[in-house]
């Protein structure tokens, strides 16, 4: 209200500013220079405008004038206009408990049409009351009007866009659910710290809503976001009030009502760690001629943070070094890339001094095959000796063959996705001295695979 008295008293203020300006002083001007022009009759005409009547006829014209001036200005204010408020939310009034309305917009735009005085008073109400009354409806499918409540001014006109609307009202039914938690923004969490469980008084919810929304529900998660952990240390830690959300089968959010529709979430932090060797991998054959005689790294060592499943099955972390034609001593300065699973590491980037001398080879005999990745419930056997044992060719310096045994060389078949019968298979060879070289001097080998009896 004082807005509205404010902005009325600035449009009379501007009106009489307007004709003290325009009208008042021009007239005002225009005697003194009809009095300054005309010596000899300014007397005579100071008297006739002394006269009563002159100043009544003169008061008349002037007030004439300004109602004129005045009345246009307000036929001019109250001219109708319109103004269009969009994006109007609305509200339904209907059995909540009991009914889920389809089909209802959540906002509507609202053409109002009227004087300026009361369109700025509309526009200066607090709030807009748009809403649709269901009650009485039952289930099935109805066209509603929609209705717009005029809180300031019963004198305006209105359209409401879209003015009606058919809806859809389903009987509102109840299923339970097994709650399952998800951990947003990962990356968040300290590198050294893993979230290993997350826990929850209850993990049943009920989820209401129509029949053929609750069908696509596939699951129910409560969402604990890394970034609202307060303090990241190891321990437990609760999140209050973590939001759920009901997914179908192919990820998308299901617009249903979940009860309830927050919880707390218990997170258990540690900071699973482990000291494992760095293992330097040459990788292609140095010039011919020469071999490796030594390979010094300035960290033998790395303590590795992550994935306590990851941790536990890691026996080393593995460099590799590119000697491809090497012909010289030469020193690499290399990164250490992080396994899947492992989070942060001590150091990331060692350096490896590479050291070259006159090559020779020795064949080591009697190495026995092993068999990996058989699958459950078969057995494997070689079909003659040399398809059990084979001699592997060794080359590298003198010096390290010297102390290279048939202990030191695995020979192995890799039978993954291999089942009952007779195969000629290729046979793999690795050492634990990564300054030799090993070549299989027999290239496969044949193998028969039964169940087990």
């Amino acid at each position: 209200m004082k807005n509205l008295i404010q902005t009325m008293n600035n449009f009379f203020n501007k009106i009489w500013r307007f004709i003290d300006r325009r009208i008042i002083v021009p007239i005002t001007k225009l005697i003194l220079n009809l009095t300054g022009n005309f010596d000899r009759s300014g007397k005579k005409f100071e008297n006739w405008l002394s006269r009563p009547t002159t100043l009544l006829f003169i008061s008349l014209f002037l007030a004439i004038f300004i109602f004129v001036v005045v009345d246009q200005k307000i036929l001019r204010f109250s001219e109708s206009s319109a103004e269009v408020l969009t994006n109007q939310p609305v509200t339904a009034k209907y059995n909540e408990e009991a009914y889920v309305i389809e089909g209802l917009p959540e906002t509507v735009d609202i053409t109002l049409i009227g004087s300026k005085t009361d369109l700025f008073i509309a526009k200066q109400s607090p709030s807009y009351d748009v809403n649709v009354d269901l009650t009485g409806l039952r289930a099935g499918t109805h066209k509603v009007n929609i209705k717009y409540n005029q809180v300031a001014s019963t004198s305006l006109e209105y359209k409401v866009n879209p003015s009606s609307v058919t809806i859809n009202i389903y009987p509102k039914i109840s299923r339970t659910k097994t709650l399952s938690l998800d951990l947003l923004n990962k990356d968040s969490l300290d590198s050294k710290l893993v979230v290993k469980e997350m826990k929850v008084t209850d993990d049943k919810v009920i989820v209401k809503g129509a029949e053929h929304q609750l069908n696509k529900v596939a699951t129910v998660k409560a969402l604990a976001d890394v970034k609202n952990i307060v303090k990241q240390e190891t321990g437990t830690t609760t999140l209050k009030d973590v939001p759920l959300k009901a997914y179908d089968s192919a990820g998308n959010i299901i617009d249903v009502e979940i009860v309830p529709s927050k919880i707390d979430v218990d997170l258990v932090i540690t900071s699973p760690m482990k000291e494992v060797p760095i293992k330097i991998i040459p990788k292609g054959t140095v010039a011919f001629g020469k071999a490796i005689s030594s390979i010094e790294s300035n960290e033998s060592t790395v303590i590795v943070y992550g994935d306590e499943s990851v941790i536990s099955e890691l026996r080393y972390i593995p460099v590799e070094i590119d000697v491809n034609d090497l012909k010289e001593n030469r020193q690499y300065k290399l990164g250490i890339s992080k396994p899947a699973g492992i989070t942060s590491m001590s150091i990331n980037n060692i350096t490896v001094n590479i050291k070259l001398d006159e090559s020779s080879d020795k064949d080591i005999n009697n190495v026995q095959i092993e068999y990996r990745n058989l699958s459950d419930g078969y057995t494997v056997q070689g079909l003659s000796e040399n398809d059990i044992r084979i001699s592997v060719n060794v080359k590298g310096v003198k010096t390290v063959l010297d102390g290279i045994a048939s202990d030191d060389i695995t020979a192995y078949l890799d039978l993954k996705g291999y089942t009952e019968g007779t195969y000629e298979i290729e046979v793999n060879v690795e050492g634990t001295d990564a300054r030799v070289q090993y070549t299989a001097k027999t290239k496969r080998v044949r193998i028969k695979i039964e169940k087990e009896k």
